[in-house]
């Protein structure tokens, strides 16, 4: 996705992957190999896109994306956090239950 940003489609990019992920993630573990059938559609340069994913300032944030996951303790994706607590459970009434709960300290 990283890589994708540099042509400008990070967040297309993105959308496709998750919506895809039950296809290339097979019990918790990555099927690179299968990623690329799902991207092909989005007008990316596949060539260009693998060598810019082997890429230092690429290999650098994808590091410092995992000192995050590290840092923050987290297991799944997406991860929302408000104001630095993580949501309980993915779903629109947690979030909105978390986002009430911190503008109510907020504006008490």
């Amino acid at each position: 996705v990283e890589a994708a940003d540099k042509q400008g489609k990070y967040w297309e990019t993105l959308e496709v992957l998750l919506a895809a992920q039950d296809d290339w993630v097979v019990n918790h573990a990555v099927q690179p190999e299968r990623v690329w059938r799902h991207i092909e559609g989005l007008g990316l340069d596949l060539t260009q896109l693998q060598n810019d994913m082997n890429a230092p300032d690429i290999a650098t944030l994808i590091a410092q994306d995992m000192a995050d996951v590290n840092t923050l303790n987290i297991s799944k994706t997406p991860e929302f956090f408000v104001n630095g607590k993580p949501l309980p459970s993915f779903g629109y009434e947690p979030l909105k239950k978390l986002v009430d709960e911190a503008l109510a300290r907020e504006y008490r």
